[in-house]
């Protein structure tokens, strides 16, 4: 292929993704699906927290769950913030703080953080 039509080609992808973009600007470029996305967004906005550490194997896993969402995942790596895990009573990890006090150790499924937290979340086909 030639130069131009590289160049061509690559400017007018672009411009689809920009345009979709503006189409449907409430679209879901995470990786994540929108029940998932909104799982996160919904335990942030009621503060729920997760404690743990990027070495941990079950941390990994419920980040994993999360896919891209978990950006919205209100979270605390516990190496970097050792006082605040301590403080926080944080003596397994991954721990999940809610508001209330109520806290709950080891991976949680994505409908059991849901329920915890009041949060609505249906897996797809129900």
């Amino acid at each position: 292929m030639n130069k131009k039509i590289i160049i061509w080609s690559a400017i007018t992808a672009a411009i689809i993704i920009l345009a979709v973009a503006i189409v449907y600007p409430g679209i879901n470029t995470s990786g994540a699906s929108m029940e998932l996305e909104n799982l996160a967004k919904c335990l942030a906005d009621k503060n729920v927290v997760m404690y743990g550490a990027e070495w941990c194997s079950h941390c990994q896993n419920q980040k994993r769950m999360f896919d891209g969402a978990f950006k919205y995942v209100p979270y605390v790596e516990c190496p970097d913030n050792v006082e605040l895990c301590v403080g926080k009573g944080v003596e397994v990890i991954p721990t999940w703080i809610f508001p209330d006090g109520k806290r709950h150790t080891g991976e949680l499924t994505a409908e059991m953080l849901a329920k915890e937290a009041g949060c609505e979340f249906q897996t797809a086909g129900k």
